[in-house]
């Protein structure tokens, strides 16, 4: 026994590190001290032991002799384990950071004792220390934040909250930086939550960083332009999240505007004989380029009261018969009733005195850049010799181009395909949603071949329809346009350069006024038949349903599963897509499923069957015949229905099914 004392002895003084005893009683002192201790702190047994005071408090660094000191507090107040970091000051005058790891154990005699451990950490210290330097001189924000559907920020730097402009807590405000970490899509404006959420899908997925510019909201309403990454990995507790490297580039981002603003501007000067910039936030119009005309120099680059100084333009220069006719245009600019979805710029052409003193017609455009400025930009119409000449004239390629893109710019793209393979030469943004791509994306694509079939796997038609359009040379599409808020028709022509070029020009564009016709409504002779006991299938007059979208399919069945009941967009997009957030992609992804749906109902004729409210869908149950509701009338005829599946293509129907089973055991 008495060699099993001394090696446990041994243990406590040479091996445990720091170890050390205390009498936690008043007054508070060490009882034992190891020699690993001692070595650690340079000094005897005999400096460290006291029954009336507790001398290793004095070797405490001034600086945290509150933290000792409330530790001591706290292990005196009852029994429990408690670790603290702080500094020792050796007996050779050098500092050593220590994490005490102690406890507080109550004796059958009543007495408080406390055991406690010392690890050296003075390098960890210093580590930490030498990143806290980094983290506050290199002028990047650092977040880290979760791979759930609602990603949380777990850590962010003081660097990105001041690019984030989140102030300090006060008492009684809002703690916006709790706020920002329950989600942090509240960081970024509505408008690029789908293409945020888009790269977060793609960096979890395929597991590399993605690199890129990203607008964020700044807590007091401004915006910011950030340049960083996004890398998946996996931290110190297992746990898989997202990191985050950022810039602050919004000087950059606006100085870099305000140039292409500028060359645009230059541009326009080289099209147009005079250029207004119309501001509906301020009402005021001003004249950016009048070609030297003396007509407008009074407005020249000075800012005027909008109504005024339009009233003063079409009183002193357009003919009488063309006055009100121009009115009423300006006036429903003003109005904001001039811009309409689905058409080219807003145009007008009339008559007004020149600055030689002559009559001449003149065109004129509403250009938008922004909510709130327009530029007008008007030019005189050239006469039938100048018409002439311009028609004998070779224009080349990317001239045409220019002349489509003036009018159809509300939505347009070309790409040239060689043999299988497709190289991408233009798109808009409402038309570049239509192939399932960013803008980013479209720009990468332009740069090389890519295969046809990879090309359109992500467009809203699939790969047979898109090579009919090639053989066929024309087609016609529907795409639900997220911008627009709406659905869309869109016209695609596909032909060659010249009669002897390999190379096809496909060209697309937004069909004006080009709304769906309706399918004719179910008729009363149609019987619609549901089977969801076992795998799941529609039947119109016997006849199967072939779904194109396995998605749409998967939608119909959940609207059966409801029984009649309205699905939002969001309990639906849980369903469909269990392991993804609820986002604006997401969102866009559920409407193209429904529109593909409502689609395919129209094509049996039997598109009264869904009924939708307010992005809301529910199936009309009257309307089918289905196994599910007749073995649930509980009529004796049906009561064999039910062999002990059901909706056996989807998971989410085990919720269903469990009440089926129950009923049946019954």
């Amino acid at each position: 026994m008495e060699n099993q004392y001394d090696f446990t002895e041994e243990i406590f003084s040479r091996d445990i590190s720091g170890f050390h005893q205390y009498s936690l009683t008043d007054p508070v002192h060490l009882v034992y001290v190891s020699r690993n201790l001692c070595d650690m702190l340079g000094v005897s047994e005999d400096e460290l032991l006291s029954g009336s005071e507790d001398r290793y408090a004095a070797m405490v660094h001034p600086s945290d002799q509150k933290i000792y000191a409330d530790m001591i507090d706290a292990l005196q107040s009852r029994e429990q384990s408690l670790t603290a970091v702080y500094r020792l000051i050796k007996k050779d005058g050098t500092a050593l950071t220590v994490k005490d790891a102690v406890s507080s154990r109550r004796l059958s005699d009543g007495r408080l004792v406390g055991y406690s451990v010392l690890t050296d950490v003075t390098d960890i210290k210093k580590e930490n220390e030498n990143l806290q330097f980094l983290n506050e001189t290199i002028p990047c924000g650092f977040l880290k934040y979760t791979c759930e559907k609602q990603p949380r920020i777990t850590y962010m730097n003081q660097r990105a909250t001041d690019f984030l402009r989140i102030p300090k807590v006060r008492s009684g405000e809002i703690d916006y930086l709790e706020m920002y970490k329950e989600n942090i899509f509240l960081l970024i404006p509505m408008e690029e939550r789908r293409r945020f959420a888009l790269y977060l899908n793609r960096v979890y997925t395929a597991g590399i960083p993605i690199a890129g510019e990203m607008t964020v909201l700044r807590c007091d309403g401004t915006k910011a332009y950030l340049f960083g990454w996004v890398t998946k990995c996996v931290n110190e507790q297992g746990v898989e999240e997202f990191q985050s490297v950022c810039m602050d580039i919004t000087e950059r981002h606006h100085e870099k505007k305000n140039s292409e603003a500028k060359q645009y501007l230059k541009a326009l000067t080289d099209v147009y004989d005079k250029i207004f910039e119309y501001d509906l936030s301020n009402n005021t119009v001003n004249c950016l380029n009048s070609h030297g005309s003396p007509m407008f120099k009074w407005l020249e680059n000075i800012p005027m009261q909008m109504e005024d100084a339009t009233e003063k333009w079409i009183a002193g220069t357009v003919v009488e018969e063309d006055r009100e006719k121009v009115r009423a245009f300006f006036y429903a600019f003003r109005q904001k009733r001039l811009y309409k979805s689905g058409e080219t710029p807003p145009q007008i052409m009339y008559k007004a005195t020149s600055s030689s003193g002559e009559v001449k017609t003149y065109t004129g455009v509403f250009l938008k850049m922004n909510e709130a400025v327009s530029f007008y930009c008007c030019r005189c119409v050239p006469d039938q010799a100048e018409v002439e000449d311009l028609k004998n004239k070779t224009v080349s390629l990317k001239e045409s181009m220019q002349e489509l893109l003036h009018r159809f710019k509300d939505g347009i793209a070309a790409f040239e395909i060689i043999g299988d393979s497709v190289t991408p030469l233009y798109v808009s943004d409402n038309v570049c949603e239509f192939f399932g791509l960013s803008k980013e994306e479209w720009l990468r694509l332009m740069k090389k071949n890519t295969p046809i079939r990879d090309f359109v796997s992500c467009c809203e038609v699939s790969y047979e329809d898109f090579a009919a359009l090639l053989r066929t040379g024309e087609a016609e599409f529907t795409y639900y346009d997220l911008e627009k808020n709406g659905e869309r028709r869109i016209k695609a022509i596909c032909a060659p350069k010249s009669p002897e070029a390999s190379p096809r020009y496909v060209l697309l564009y937004n069909i004006e006024g080009g709304e769906q016709t309706q399918a004719p409504s179910i008729s009363g002779t149609q019987t619609i038949s549901v089977r969801t006991f076992g795998y799941f299938d529609v039947f119109v007059d016997g006849r199967p349903i072939a779904f194109r979208s396995q998605k749409a399919k998967e939608l119909f069945a959940l609207l059966v599963d409801r029984r009649g009941g309205y699905v939002s967009s969001e309990e639906a997009i849980g369903f469909l897509w269990e392991e993804e957030p609820i986002s604006s992609v997401t969102l866009a992804r559920y409407r193209k499923i429904a529109l593909r749906l409502k689609n395919t109902l129209e094509e049996y004729g039997i598109s009264d069957v869904v009924e939708s409210v307010h992005g809301k869908r529910r199936l009309v149950m009257e309307k089918v015949q289905c196994d599910l509701y007749d073995y649930l009338s509980g009529r004796e005829e049906y009561l064999g229905l039910f062999k002990g599946s059901y909706l056996s293509n989807y998971s989410w129907g085990e919720t269903t099914l469990g009440e089926l089973l129950n009923r049946y055991a019954d």
